[in-house]
């Protein structure tokens, strides 16, 4: 499967972005999506994950300001953040997996797919 992630780009703390991950070439429906950051100098880390039945689940860092949804019919997920803050600025990762039952979700191995990223830069 192949991942496209776009919508990054510079805001004000405070301010609002809307990314999303277009898949395409598998069965998007079977596909548990995660998105993961990574901060200059800093390891890559979970966001965010939305399972096949749309439950989601949010790194601590980001509970009660970053929305995950995916809409099957269009083979996308949205992460929708709000609140930005200077600490929010990474590049951000989708990733995908085949759903097969549970797994270590938070870990970036987990995954076998990955898009390309896309730069949020939050100013201060």
């Amino acid at each position: 499967v192949q991942l496209q992630a776009s919508g990054g780009g510079l805001v004000q703390a405070g301010g609002s972005l809307r990314l999303s991950c277009a898949a395409s070439g598998g069965t998007f429906s079977s596909y548990v999506m995660t998105w993961f950051r990574q901060a200059p100098g800093k390891e890559r880390e979970f966001v965010a994950v939305i399972t096949v039945g749309s439950s989601t689940y949010y790194a601590d860092s980001v509970k009660g300001r970053f929305t995950l949804s995916r809409d099957n019919d269009k083979d996308t997920v949205h992460l929708q953040m709000k609140s930005l803050k200077p600490e929010d600025t990474a590049v951000y990762y989708c990733a995908a997996r085949q759903f097969e039952g549970s797994f270590a979700y938070r870990v970036r191995n987990s995954y076998a797919y990955w898009g390309q990223g896309t730069l949020v830069t939050v100013s201060s």
